[in-house]
């Protein structure tokens, strides 16, 4: 496969690559090295690849996906801020109460940030990105329950915390 060829056929998916990494990971500097990633990957075995892959889409789509779990995987050591970074504002016309709820954001960031790495990512990957359980199965290796236990449990340990500094602010 010539390099006309690769760009023809790997490159219109990058936008679409993009967003699955993003979704499962998070966070743009990683999606966009997954992306990278990907076409470094697929560039290398460009002459063992298959010539009649029926759908180029979903080849690329399952290889970014099995790289990104394979990094989820991995429990990498991140930064609490970069993991969480998809917590975002709903818009208020209130100055005030913005500045109230961005600071609930960044204690509800900083509370994940002292759970453990397990809780971390499957709070992030649910409750962030809207990973489906599956994907978190795929990633974690945990079984659906598992995951469900560990997300319940987790949650309930933010809202404890979460109320406990809520309610020492406004003593």
């Amino acid at each position: 496969m010539d390099v006309n060829d690769f760009k023809r056929k790997f490159l219109p998916y990058h936008l679409k690559l993009y967003r699955v990494a993003f979704r499962l990971l998070g966070n743009t500097q990683d999606a966009e090295d997954m992306v990278q990633e990907t076409y470094l990957k697929l560039w290398k075995k460009r002459e063992e690849l298959p010539p009649d892959i029926e759908n180029t889409e979903a080849y690329c789509t399952t290889l970014i996906k099995n790289l990104c779990f394979d990094v989820l995987r991995s429990n990498r050591p991140n930064e609490n801020n970069r993991a969480t970074e998809g917590l975002d504002l709903i818009g208020d016309d209130n100055p005030m109460r913005e500045v109230e709820l961005r600071d609930e954001v960044n204690q509800v960031k900083r509370i994940i940030g002292t759970l453990p790495k397990q809780q971390q990512q499957i709070v992030v990957m649910r409750d962030v990105n809207d990973c489906s359980y599956e994907e978190i199965e795929q990633a974690t290796g945990l079984s659906a329950i598992n995951i469900r236990v560990l997300l319940s449990r987790t949650r309930k340990k933010i809202r404890e915390q979460f109320n406990i500094i809520r309610n020492y602010e406004h003593r």
